[in-house]
Formats: C-alpha cells, structure tokens, sequence
C-alpha cells in the first residue's frame, strides 16, 4: 500500500508511504490518497495530519513515470477541468484540487520540493523539521506547478515573494518559510508527526461548529472587500451550533477558563481550580483530599462535588 491511515477517533493521519522514492507522486499514489482523503472528509474525524514516511514530505511528480508520457499530453490532459461546476477529476499530485471541510495539517520532514511544495500549501497549517525545506525545484526540468501553487503560494507569502520563489526555483529552508508564514512551527527533526497529532487533538478537543464556522470564514472571506467579508463570517458563524455555545457560557459561569485559563483545571471541594496542562503533577497544595482530581477537559464539564 502507498498510503495508509492512522485513525483515532478524532484525529486522523494520512500516510504516503512510498520512501523509495522520496514519496514521489506517480497516478497509484495519487488516486490512493485521493480515496483516502475522501474517506477522511466523510468521517467522524475532526482533524487530519498528512504525513510522508521515509523522511521525505514528497520530493513532486514522478519525474521517471513523467518520463514515459514522452510528449504526449493524453494522459494530462484527462486532468483537464470541465465546462461549468462539474467535479473536476484529482489533480497531477492527487488530492491538491479537493476542498477539505476539516482542518488538515501538513506534517513536512526532508524536502516538500515541486508538487511536493504545492501538496504542503494545500493544508491548513504546515509544521516543518528543521532541516526540512521546499523549492519549485521542477523549474529546472521545464515543468510548471500545475497542483495549486501559483495559486496558494502569493496568498501566503505576496506575490513578489512568490514570483522569486518560483522563477528561481530555488530551496526554502525552514527557517526562511518560518519566518515568510510558508510554516507555523518548526520542530526537532523526526518530531514533526508527533507535533501535528498533538496540534490536531488540541484543535479537535474544542467546540467543532465554532472552529469549523471560523475556518470557512478566514478560506472564504480572502479577496472579498471588508463588507462582504463581515457578512460571509455573520452567516457562516451566526448559525453555529447554539447548543455548543450554550454549554460553554455554562462553563464559563461555573468558574472554567478565568483570567485567560484554558480550562482545564483541578477541582477540589466543590471548586473549580485553575491549571495548566493535563498530565502534569497535581500540586501539592492540593493533594491528599478525596475530591481532588484531574479534569482530563473542559470539553466535558464537569464539576465534581
């Protein structure tokens, strides 16, 4: 198999797996991720983590199976888009053309080069080893990016940015991509798996209808003039799950997440008690009673008499 997926229950990570060759794209892996991906959008799930095995993100298109098409644009061009709002079929990279209704993170170790670059800035959020890098490195070989990134590349990063990025063709370490908004977080290498499943569950233990209503506004709203933009975030979060919303203020009424907590706290004595991060060691000030206890989530609610 070329793709395999880790599941949980809420959090999924999707897997290319084909490290002989750098997790180059040829049609199997790209019609195996777009299933997967599928898969992912119609499930329970409520944060994916894409992820190449081997410690390459992707290193393109399978140039050696490009090589075959010789130079005949048959085979592209059954990629070609339809007349009107049909489906279009997968991009050359597979999955690129999908439209996620769940955040995906992009977890990049070694290089994310070419297609591989364009697959990474289709996900919500990249979080990059240290000795990661991107590069439209396909310019050397006469290859255009065809798999979203002169689309996806100017809204991160401008469009001179982008315009040097990708007539030079030249690589983008972590650091550079860290400090132009190519990546959110750069990690220890072989740390960058663990970082996305642990950024994915923290998204995932919140409110969804919230975090969704706001993920749509800030993909739709760019482009539109700020009146058009205000009312697209009005109809998209107006109508968020009321029931969700509700049960926070409850929450919050009872005492969880004051002065800015993010409540997850001890309870003891009937109270609700502050604290940082679940798992720690529960302080000794509040040790030795019988109704002291970890609060695993605010998610839950709960206040232990």
């Amino acid at each position: 198999m070329t793709v395999e997926i880790a599941k949980t229950d809420d959090v999924w990570t999707i897997i290319h797996n084909r490290p002989e060759a750098r997790n180059a794209m040829d049609p199997k892996s790209a019609d195996d991720l777009v299933e997967a991906f599928n898969e992912f959008n119609k499930s329970d799930a409520k944060v994916g983590v894409f992820y190449g095995e081997g410690g390459a993100f992707c290193a393109g298109w399978d140039l050696k199976y490009a090589h075959t098409l010789g130079e005949s644009r048959e085979e592209l061009h059954k990629l070609d888009f339809p007349i009107g709002s049909s489906e279009p079929p997968r991009g050359p990279l597979g999955p690129s053309r999908m439209e996620l209704n769940k955040p995906l993170i992009g977890a990049i170790e070694g290089p994310a080069v070419a297609g591989g670059m364009e697959l990474a800035l289709w996900c919500d959020i990249r979080i990059m080893a240290e000795d990661a890098y991107f590069g439209v490195y396909c310019r050397r070989w006469g290859i255009p990016l065809l798999d979203g990134g002169t689309v996806r590349l100017p809204r991160l990063v401008g469009q001179g940015k982008a315009l040097e990025i990708a007539m030079t063709g030249r690589k983008v370490t972590a650091q550079e991509a860290y400090q132009i908004g190519l990546c959110e977080k750069i990690v220890r290498t072989g740390n960058t798996r663990k970082e996305a499943e642990s950024m994915a569950r923290e998204i995932a233990r919140f409110p969804q209808a919230a975090v969704l209503a706001d993920r749509r506004s800030i993909i739709e709203t760019r482009g539109l003039t700020i009146r058009e933009g205000l009312k697209l975030e009005w109809m998209n979060g107006v109508d968020a799950n009321p029931k969700e919303g509700a049960a926070g203020l409850e929450r919050f009424s009872t005492g969880a997440g004051r002065h800015g907590d993010d409540a997850r706290h001890l309870v003891q004595r009937g109270r609700v008690v502050p604290y940082s991060v679940v798992g720690e060691r529960v302080p000794a000030s509040y040790e030795g009673g019988p109704v002291c206890k970890m609060w695993k989530s605010s998610a839950r609610g709960e206040v232990v008499p």
